[in-house]
Order: C-alpha cells, then structure tokens, then sequence
C-alpha cells in the first residue's frame, strides 16, 4: 500500500505501516485499523477517517487541518490509553461521534476545531491554541465541542471565549482559569465542576445544572445569562438562605 496524496484506504490494518513525514492530503481511510502508529510530520490535511480504530497512537508534528473524523474510536480496549494529539495542527477540522477517552491535545494549533457527539471522558487540553491572529492586534478565537461528554476533562486555563460547548457535560472537570467569556454553555452539567478563576462573563449557562457553582469564585461574572430558576442553586452556592416569600 502507497501512502501518497488522496490515496483510499478500506477494511484494512494499517499498523506496520511508516506513516513519518508522508504525504496523505486529501487521503481516505474506511474501516481501518492503526494501533500504536507514531504518525511523525505527517501532512493529513484534509483526509477522512470514516469507522477507524486507532488505539495508542500518537499524531506529533502532524498537519491535520480541515481533516474529518467521524464514528471513530481512538481509546483502547479498557478504555484508559487515549490518542495524543502534541505540537500539531488541528485548525478547522470536524470530529463526530468519536471516542476520544483520555486524549491529549497538547500545544497545538487548533482554530475552528469542531467537536459534535465525542466522548472526551478524562480528556486533556494543554495549552491547545484556538486562537488565531488577523492582523497586529486582531485575534479571534473559534471553537466548539457540542453534545459531548467531557467528564474528568482537564481544561485547566483553556482558552476559548464565544465557544460553542451546548449540551456538553462538564461533570467534575477541571475549568480552573479558564476563558469562556460569551460562550454558549446552554444545557451544559457543571456539577462538581472545579470552576475557581474562570472567567465566565456574558456567557449563556440558561438550562445548565449549575449545583455548587460558586459566583464568588469565578474570575468574572458580568453578562452572564441564568434562567429564573436557576437562581436558587445560585444564591444557595454562595451561603445565602433563599426563602420563597
């Protein structure tokens, strides 16, 4: 098997082979297996991974803009080794309907990354740059992981003000100084949630279960859009009796 540009790959077991620093813009992968395949400075830039197993593999230095990965699963067998994503480009690419369980998305490019559907289960973001600069003092952020599941997720200082998060479970995350300044938090679960010094102002938690947020704790509040019945939960954080009348 050749691994060139818009090659397609089906039903097959891709493991043995030397994925460094080859070619594969625009390639086709269905069905395919790689297990523990170092994919070193390989440029996938626009490949499809459709039904993929890819267990304990590491994409490092690896061009991964506008690649689409759909109905994959990227943990192992116990479900306790994840994939590493590290010094990379992940710039507009779409994950759906994935199981990215204990993954690491380390200091890597990853503007317009949309997430829909993923189990990120113990996930870490480490330093992941949704940022991306027009201009000498014009940077825009962009990003989104709706519907999914974010359980145990390190996000510590994750930077993604007017993200797309609705419907994502944050159950006993780490959030510690993030930046989330406008996002659309709707229906979200931040039970448990470690939320001290994240900045939360003019963000949209209407629908989340918000049970033990501590307003005082969070490093900014301004704007922040809550439901009527929210409020309880809310106040009863911060030590205040509420009283119906």
């Amino acid at each position: 098997m050749k691994l060139e540009p818009g090659a397609t790959f089906s039903e097959a077991d891709l493991s043995a082979l030397d994925f460094t620093d080859a070619d594969l813009t625009d390639a086709v992968f269905e069905g395919c297996i790689l297990r523990e395949v170092q994919v070193q400075g390989a440029v996938l830039q626009g490949a499809r991974f459709a039904g993929c197993r890819l267990v304990r593999c590491r994409f490092a230095h690896a061009d991964l803009r506008e690649a689409r990965f759909e109905d994959c699963s990227f943990a192992d067998e116990d479900g306790h080794a994840g994939v590493q994503f590290a010094f990379g480009r992940l710039d507009e690419a779409r994950i759906r309907n994935c199981d990215l369980s204990f993954a690491r998305f380390e200091r890597l490019s990853a503007y317009g990354l949309e997430m829909e559907a993923c189990n990120l289960r113990g996930a870490a973001f480490l330093r992941a740059d949704f940022s991306r600069a027009f201009g000498r003092s014009v940077v825009q952020w962009a990003g989104a992981m709706k519907g999914c599941n974010l359980e145990l997720a390190d996000l510590t200082e994750l930077r993604l003000p007017e993200g797309d998060f609705n419907r994502t479970s944050f159950r006993e995350a780490a959030l510690v100084d993030a930046d989330l300044e406008g996002a659309d938090l709707r229906e979200c679960d931040l039970f448990q949630a470690l939320t001290a010094g994240a900045k939360l102002a003019r963000a949209d938690l209407r629908g989340a279960e918000v049970s033990g947020l501590n307003l005082a704790e969070l490093g900014s509040v301004a704007g922040m859009k809550v439901a009527a019945d929210q409020q309880y939960r809310l106040l009863t954080a911060l030590g205040l009796d509420v009283y119906a009348d």
